[in-house]
């Protein structure tokens, strides 16, 4: 087997984990793997391979996705005989653009292109050119998998992406951090995906206690919203805790309008911590029957089963054994290894 490229573009956070854990399994087998990224990208995460410096951008940028393309393709020739895997529909562009049809090439969508008008348009045709040229497409949802299927993906498939095992929570700390319950607990990046507009509405509603760990672009205009509004909701911030968090939290809650794989979501099952989600994305094929799910947007639907849940231990318990019971069932990091081994095989054959 020739090496292996990865490429992906800015990641703050499952994306750059998901590229580690695969450059640490595929360097386990003896495999030669190299990363292609942003330099911010290559700076926050330790992918330990040889990697080089690709400027991905978050969107499409002519003058930029050329030199993009261009660095890429100078990679790929100093790695004779590489497959290339890129994460991302940006990256899978640039990747696209930068390599000959002899060139193995695999790419797995994480995100789906939000919203209508040109913006929605120009991702469809994007995705389109990813779609056709990659040997395999993986997914990470259903309704993402089906999206790439009528792009023209000729092989395609579910990926498998496991957010990354956390050590043991230790309640008291946690606690100490969340004050006294019942709390409900969201891990996010402060983003407009996140769908944290309704998680606030929904605070209010309830008067629930809602703890909200995490940073993003959207930090400043949500405390507005929360002092102004005098909602129960604290912004803790970035934290690297978030496992003795969860084993202090009562609830966990995602109010996301979209996610593949939430990996906090996962995190929660894993911790046996009773969750109420949107029903977004892949979210359902995560949770399966474990947890409350509630329509995209719905502050009332969210509201009533933090209030619920909040004000019933019994149910509690009865949820948290559920997410038990459905961690067990999860996709490990070794099976998400073997799909990429078996996949890569595929491509190059």
């Amino acid at each position: 087997m020739g090496p292996v490229v990865f490429v992906l573009g800015s990641s703050a956070g499952g994306v750059g984990r998901h590229v580690a854990a695969l450059c640490a399994g595929l360097r386990a087998d003896g495999t030669d793997v190299r990363v292609a990224a942003p330099t911010q990208t290559l700076r926050r995460f330790a992918f330990g391979v040889p990697a080089t410096a690709v400027e991905i951008g978050a969107s499409i940028d002519p003058v930029r996705d050329l030199r993009a393309a261009r660095d890429l393709r100078r990679a790929v020739r100093a790695a004779p005989g590489a497959l290339v895997h890129a994460h991302g529909v940006r990256a899978g562009f640039v990747a696209a653009l930068a390599l000959g049809r002899r060139t193995p090439f695999v790419v797995t969508l994480h995100n789906a292109v939000l919203g209508s008008g040109p913006r929605a348009r120009l991702g469809a045709a994007v995705l389109g050119v990813v779609c056709r040229r990659a040997d395999v497409v993986l997914a990470v949802s259903g309704d993402l998998l089906a999206r790439a299927r009528r792009a023209g993906a000729g092989v395609a498939d579910r990926a498998l992406v496991p957010a990354p095992p956390l050590p043991a929570g230790d309640a008291a700390r946690g606690r100490a951090v969340l004050g006294a319950g019942p709390v409900a607990l969201a891990v996010a990046r402060l983003a407009p995906q996140k769908g944290l507009g309704t998680l606030l509405e929904a605070a209010g509603r309830s008067g629930v206690p809602v703890a909200v760990a995490g940073d993003g672009p959207l930090r400043a205009q949500l405390a507005a919203t929360i002092r102004a509004q005098g909602l129960p909701v604290r912004l803790l911030g970035r934290r690297d805790d978030v496992a003795d968090l969860l084993a202090a939290a009562d609830v966990a809650v995602s109010a996301s309008v979209w996610e593949g794989q939430p990996v906090f979501v996962q995190e929660a099952l894993r911790a046996g911590v009773p969750l109420v989600a949107t029903d977004a994305g892949g979210t359902r094929e995560v949770t399966g029957e474990a947890a409350v799910l509630v329509p995209v947007g719905d502050a009332a639907g969210l509201a009533g089963a933090l209030r619920r849940l909040a004000g019933d231990p019994a149910e509690r318990a009865v949820r948290a054994q559920r997410s038990a019971q459905r961690a067990a069932e999860l996709p490990t990091g070794e099976a998400a290894l073997e799909q990429v081994r078996r996949v890569h095989r595929a491509a190059r054959g």
